[in-house]
């Protein structure tokens, strides 16, 4: 099949809390005419960002074309999961224009690509590009970037110690495969804040990759479709601390989903969230909770001590029940602490 034939993918990656959805449901209401079909990965069984696309589906993207996998990375879970899920993507009644995959926050994208040369798909798509977010106030931050004299003057001290965390490694890795990098979050992070994080991705980068800023998700279609990368051709030049393994582990990191009954002071549980955050290094949390003579459900969404919350549709023949994914690093959990805050 020739490339003209092939559909082509653009493959969304970015850190726990990134905006992926966000850009995503621009995307959507702004196809450039083009029939969408998206694959949604989430970290943890309790999907929340595919049930939130779900709720944008219109005529350019049915809800048909919008296929969740929950509770596994897909770039550990290709022959089980992936290919499937493309290879039915591909056989809907009407043939997708263009897919997009919003992986998971932890999901690292070359092994996604080393997919995509799979013989059952590799002659029918072919990776538009990679589009890699960056929390631009969290990187300003220096969340990702450690001291290297600090980081050499302990290890001088100590020899068995490793600067380096899972965290960092999933940051530098995305940063690596992307071939456009959005700085999400600039309004609030500013003109310093942005400076600063394109100078600390700058850094990171192996190659000169375009840097863009947006807020909010809104960003022109045309800048981050039709890229015609065929990164799945190119994987030399996107290196991996993972290269020459086969897999990569998640054990690092730990889901937990929290069942909550319905609350009447939505300002108590945004401050429970934030004392997660502080108290015991919560990195993400994220789902739906009911409010107490409220008819809609409120859609949380935290990344650290940020919380954001809304209204997004009633509860309709759903049960008014309350759960929230909280992800952290594997050390930090503690599910007693966690319900203890939260009042679950």
């Amino acid at each position: 099949m020739s490339d003209l034939a092939k559909i082509p993918v653009t493959v969304i990656t970015g850190f726990l809390g990134s905006g992926k959805t966000t850009l995503i449901r621009h995307l959507m209401q702004n196809p450039q005419g083009k029939r969408l079909a998206i694959l949604v990965n989430e970290f943890g069984s309790v999907g929340v960002d595919g049930d939130i696309l779900k709720s944008c589906a219109d005529a350019n993207c049915p809800v048909e074309n919008i296929v969740e996998l929950a509770n596994g990375c897909i770039c550990c879970t290709v022959a089980d999961d992936f290919i499937p899920t493309i290879e039915a993507l591909m056989a809907l009644p009407i043939r997708p224009d263009h897919i997009i995959i919003e992986t998971s926050g932890l999901a690292l994208p070359k092994p996604l690509l080393k997919a995509f040369d799979w013989p059952a798909i590799r002659s029918k798509i072919t990776v538009d590009g990679v589009i890699a977010l960056a929390d631009a106030e969290a990187v300003a931050a220096g969340q990702f970037a450690p001291n290297v004299e600090a980081v050499d003057a302990q290890r001088a001290a100590d020899p068995s110690l490793d600067h380096e965390t899972p965290l960092s490694e999933v940051f530098e890795d995305q940063i690596a495969c992307a071939d456009i990098i959005l700085m999400t979050k600039a309004d609030l992070a500013g003109e310093a804040g942005l400076a600063a994080a394109r100078a600390v991705i700058m850094a990171e980068s192996p190659r000169p990759i375009p840097i863009l800023s947006m807020s909010e998700g809104i960003i022109d279609p045309a800048l981050i479709l039709g890229l015609n990368a065929k990164a799945e051709d190119d994987l030399a030049a996107r290196p991996s601390h993972h290269d020459g393994h086969d897999d990569h582990e998640h054990d690092d990191f730990d889901t937990v989903v929290i069942d909550l009954q319905e609350i009447s002071d939505v300002d108590a549980l945004v401050t429970a969230i934030q004392r997660l955050a502080e108290e015991q290094h919560i990195l993400r949390v994220k789902g739906y909770v009911a409010v107490a003579g409220k008819p809609m459900r409120l859609l949380v969404q935290a990344v650290g001590s940020r919380v954001r919350h809304q209204f997004d549709r009633p509860w309709g023949a759903s049960p008014r029940q309350g759960q929230l994914v909280v992800i952290a690093e594997h050390h930090h959990v503690d599910l007693a602490a966690i319900h203890a805050v939260l009042g679950a």
